[in-house]
């Protein structure tokens, strides 16, 4: 209500600065087309507040249409990929297919934001559209689009850079044609809500259940899911990207103290309208009084995160069915002994390869002997810093899919890693110079105010409430850099490259000091194992089995953080690595604590290094920067994986 009424009395201000109240109705019917008040406030005023209303109540639906059927409180239409899928189209066809523009980007988007919803879809069916399946294929699938995105950006920057203000959202309005597509769209899926309510009630409870019910949980899932996809890509193909408002209604509404499945989509709805409604009229306020355009997509993150860690900060719980524990096997056996040897092995063969094998003008080239001895100081480093920042994301994907039990769970959810891009953003954006020194403190000091912030926030010790609190930091971050690089400054671009993951700048004592941390860290880790082992199994076990589950959570939740920041001051915020990294090793049969820390440790680096090689010589010049060339790597890689075998 409070959102209703600020929203309300600033268009009130904003509408009676342009005209005065008794010529409201005549403006908007019978328009003078001579006066151009008139005609800003009937084509341009109000069918921006429509739109933003309409906007709002989309993403507010979807999101709880995703949260419902998913089962998991931070589930959003960025979930199913659609809005890195829509951005990819648009760049495609910015530099293949120009022409297509003739009709608006409205089609390129649309098409690009289905084909990777229905790749979610289709990757997860065999698996019944499991929400854990769903959220893996459509996390890869997102991250996978946005990488190839960010490499046609980073060689085509001239061509692509008006994609960030796209990507930050602008509902700027010159008629009432886009508020004429998003109302019908939006009054259809309410209805057919109405309709889900008692599925989405079923979803709620576990699927076994649910289907002792009568329901037709694959069905029921799928026309949720759907819904859902429809609302997004109607939004996303009109006004660009806007997507934390989807994530934030429905959690906002459940902070409010809706409960039941119709109330979370009634509340989610009304919640994301006054969201987004109040947001924009903030942002007209400022653009007035500052004379700058600001993208409504980026402010709304900046002012709705500090609400909605409020009102998590306040809440006892987060009111939603967790996602089921890891369950533990069988003890490690010597297959998945020998698994993790040929793992090593194959590490040991590519770090050889990467500092021996390159290519220059003539081709590839091996180099041995006096050659060898020149580029191993040029090479080398690069290769260990990858596989120590690769470890430790490994590690800290692990300590937190552990903890919660959440199969989104990554170091990007800490903030860590956002934290750490904004304050090298600050750094670059405010001083003259910055050297690679102050680089390094700058993003060492955003990524530690972040840390510190989300642990003074989570005194209840609640993994779902961390992981919001988390992903609220990481989009109020995000949203700052994104203005900051929509502003066309050339210094954007190299931000641009150190949030890729670069390892251009590391020398041999920073790969020396990473590595050796990462193997400090690691070993430290091996007195967690038992606690690890304990920690899935829920807090009533815990507390049986003589583990402090509050104590328990704090130290796991700050060594993540820690290895998450670390890696992030070598090589850039890689936080698919750490996503991925898991999920590999328990693919792998990995699934004891012990086992899956090594395997994940080992795959991480694997990949790094990897990543760190393939992006060095496969565009020769050029160069992909690792962190980029790891999403190109693991992406298919996983998607393969989900393709193939069911979830663990």
């Amino acid at each position: 209500m409070i959102l209703l009424v600020a929203a309300g009395a600033l268009s009130w201000s904003h509408a009676a600065g342009r005209l005065p109240f008794g010529i409201w109705l005549e403006a908007l019917w019978r328009g003078d087309t001579a006066d151009t008040a008139q005609m800003l406030f009937a084509y341009s005023f109000l069918p921006r507040l429509v739109v933003s209303l309409l906007c709002g109540a989309s993403l507010g639906l979807a999101g709880a249409l995703c949260q419902l059927s998913l089962r998991n409180p931070i589930a959003s239409p960025t979930t199913l990929g659609i809005e890195a899928g829509a951005s990819l189209a648009l760049s495609v066809a910015m530099l293949w297919a120009p022409w297509l523009f003739a009709f608006g980007r409205v089609w390129p988007a649309l098409a690009g934001g289905s084909l990777a919803a229905t790749a979610v879809l289709a990757l997860s069916w065999r698996q019944g559209l499991a929400p854990i399946s769903v959220v893996l294929a459509g996390l890869v699938t997102g991250l996978f689009c946005a990488a190839l995105t960010a490499m046609l950006t980073l060689f085509k920057t001239e061509y692509l850079a008006g994609l960030f203000i796209w990507g930050s959202g602008s509902l700027s309005q010159q008629g009432w044609t886009v508020a004429a597509k998003l109302a019908p769209v939006l009054v259809a899926a309410a209805l057919t809500a109405v309709l889900l309510v008692r599925p989405l009630t079923l979803l709620t409870v576990d699927d076994a259940k649910a289907r002792s019910l009568g329901l037709s949980v694959t069905t029921a899932r799928l026309c949720a899911l759907a819904l859902a996809v429809g609302l997004s890509v109607n939004v996303v193909s009109a006004v660009g990207v806007i997507g934390f408002v989807s994530l934030a209604a429905p959690v906002l509404a459940r902070s409010l103290g809706a409960r039941r499945a119709g109330h979370q989509l009634v509340w989610s709805t009304t919640m994301g309208a006054g969201l987004l409604w109040l947001v924009d009229q903030g942002v007209q306020t400022a653009d007035a009084l500052s004379g700058l355009s600001l993208p409504t997509g980026a402010v709304t993150a900046l002012l709705g995160a500090p609400l909605l860690i409020v009102l998590l900060v306040r809440q006892r719980s987060v009111p939603l069915v967790p996602p089921p524990p890891f369950v533990e096997k069988a003890p490690l056996a010597p297959a998945i002994s020998n698994r993790l040897i040929g793992l090593m092995i194959l590490l040991v063969i590519v770090l050889v390869l990467s500092t021996t094998v390159g290519r220059d003008g003539g081709g590839w080239h091996l180099s041995l002997g006096h050659e060898f001895d020149r580029l191993v100081p040029l090479r080398l480093p690069r290769a260990i810093a990858a596989l120590a920042a690769g470890t430790m994301l490994g590690l800290a994907g692990c300590l937190l899919q552990r903890l919660t039990g959440n199969p989104m769970a990554g170091p990007e959810v800490l903030g860590v890693s956002a934290g750490a891009a904004f304050g090298l953003a600050v750094a670059l954006f405010s001083l003259s110079t910055v050297g690679q020194g102050a680089q390094m403190l700058a993003a060492s000091i955003g990524a530690f105010i972040a840390l510190a912030a989300i642990l003074a926030l989570d005194r209840k010790a609640s993994p779902d409430r961390a992981l919001i609190v988390g992903i609220a930091f990481g989009a109020m971050f995000d949203a700052m850099i994104n203005v900051l690089m929509a502003g066309g400054d050339p210094r954007a671009m190299l931000l641009l490259n150190w949030m890729m993951g670069s390892t251009y700048s590391v020398d041999a004592t920073a790969a020396l000091v990473s590595i050796g941390a990462a193997s400090v860290l690691f070993g430290g880790l091996l007195l967690t194992v038992r606690m690890l082992t304990i920690l899935p199994l829920g807090r009533g076990m815990s507390l049986a089995l003589g583990l402090n589950p509050t104590h328990s959570h704090v130290l796991t939740l700050g060594l993540s953080a820690l290895l998450a920041a670390m890696a992030t001051l070598i090589v850039g915020p890689l936080s698919f690595v750490g996503l991925m990294a898991p999920h590999l090793a328990r693919r792998l049969g990995m699934r004891q604590a012990l086992a899956e820390l090594a395997g994940a440790a080992i795959i991480g680096g694997l990949v790094m290094v990897a990543a760190d090689w393939f992006g060095r010589t496969i565009a020769f010049p050029r160069q992909i920067p690792a962190g980029l060339a790891a999403s190109l790597i693991g992406g298919p890689s996983l998607i393969w994986l989900l393709s193939r075998r069911s979830p663990s």
